[in-house]
This record gives structure tokens, C-alpha cells and sequence, in this order.
């Protein structure tokens, strides 16, 4: 009957958004029993200082992340395409967070 009870709880990967970003990042990882105490946790745990505007956790067996031997394959044909980077063209005047 112990077998049926969980040892350890979930991992979480947490993403916090700034109040100067646009963008979430990845600033951690905590072990949670669901997402709402996910979310209770990394904001005791990764906002203490009122530095964030959004939160995000992320069951870590959710994340899919590519293989470093995977890297040629993934990234390799990018390199002929330089119109994909965005230093290719130019900025127009007044676009900001570019």
C-alpha cells in the first residue's frame, strides 16, 4: 500500500515576466504538489522583491526539449537563410522592443 503513495512531489520549472521585459525566463525550479502551490511557491521563492509581473510553472515533464547531437539537424539550415535573423533588415525609426 506504500507504493501507491507519491515520495517525492513534482518538479516545476518556473518563468518569470519583469515589470521592465516582455518576455518570461526561466529563473528556476521547485518541487509542488499541484500548480496552484507551484505558483504560491515561486512567488515566496523567486519574487521576493516585487521584481515580476506574471508568473508561469511548467510541470518539468512537460518541457520537450531538443538533443544536443540533434543541434546540426535544428539549426545548421538557418545559417543560408540570413533574412530569418532580424539584423538583416533594417529598424524602421520609432519601432520600439526589437
Amino acid at each position: 500500500m506504500l507504493d501507491a503513495i507519491p515520495r517525492e512531489w513534482p518538479m516545476w520549472e518556473v518563468f518569470i515576466r519583469s515589470q521592465h521585459g516582455l518576455a518570461h525566463k526561466h529563473v528556476g525550479s521547485l518541487h509542488a504538489a499541484t500548480s496552484e502551490s507551484a505558483l504560491q511557491h515561486a512567488r515566496d521563492v523567486y519574487t521576493r522583491r516585487n521584481e515580476g509581473v506574471s508568473i508561469w510553472v511548467v510541470r518539468a515533464t512537460d518541457v520537450v526539449a531538443s538533443k544536443v547531437e540533434d543541434k546540426a539537424a535544428l539549426f545548421d539550415p538557418a545559417q543560408s537563410k540570413v533574412f530569418r535573423h532580424p539584423t538583416y533588415f533594417p529598424t524602421p525609426d520609432g519601432v520600439k522592443h526589437i
